[in-house]
């Protein structure tokens, strides 16, 4: 019985530590001055925007290979894919 009272005792005491450090933990937002965050969300918008304008200029690229390799197509590679078929047409 003694033995149980000493572990909550001691869970207490941890539960009021740990209670203690949360309260003294001080967030960045709060330690950084002002125009310092700004200038962060700043580049964070501006990094955001790079990253879209780098996706859409490898869609376009992508896009653009596909174009080229369609038009380098050779006769009998465009008849593989076609999708006619001569039994149908033979009356």
């Amino acid at each position: 019985m003694r033995a149980f009272c000493k572990r909550q005792q001691m869970a207490k005491k941890r539960q009021a530590q740990q209670k203690g450090k949360q309260d003294e933990k001080v967030q960045l937002k709060d330690a950084l001055q002002k125009d310092v965050l700004e200038k962060l969300k700043q580049a964070k918008q501006e990094l955001a925007a790079v990253e879209v304008e780098k996706k859409r200029a490898e869609e376009e690229r992508k896009r653009e290979e596909r174009k080229q390799r369609e038009r380098n197509k050779s006769f009998a590679e465009l008849l593989e894919e076609s999708d006619l078929d001569w039994k149908r047409y033979k009356g």
